[in-house]
């Protein structure tokens, strides 16, 4: 079964595009136990291309190290 997802920018995001990313995480109803601990996270200027599939542990550590500034400029 193909899975809708409902993908989302941060509100930091400009709208002239630029270097954005988009993310989801499945929804209950239409998840599988083996995909509802994970955040998907594409380029939002290929919609249609890939994804990655990101742990919520690896999730939450990326943000919090971007949080902090332990990523320098990216």
């Amino acid at each position: 079964m193909t899975q809708e997802l409902a993908w989302w920018k941060s509100s930091y995001s400009g709208q002239n595009g630029g270097d954005c990313i988009e993310c989801a995480v499945p929804s209950p109803s239409g998840a599988t136990c083996t995909t509802q601990d994970v955040v998907f996270v594409r380029d939002s200027k290929r919609k249609e291309g890939p994804h990655l599939t990101i742990s919520i542990a690896g999730w939450n550590s990326f943000v919090a190290a971007a949080t902090r500034g332990a990523l320098g400029a990216v």
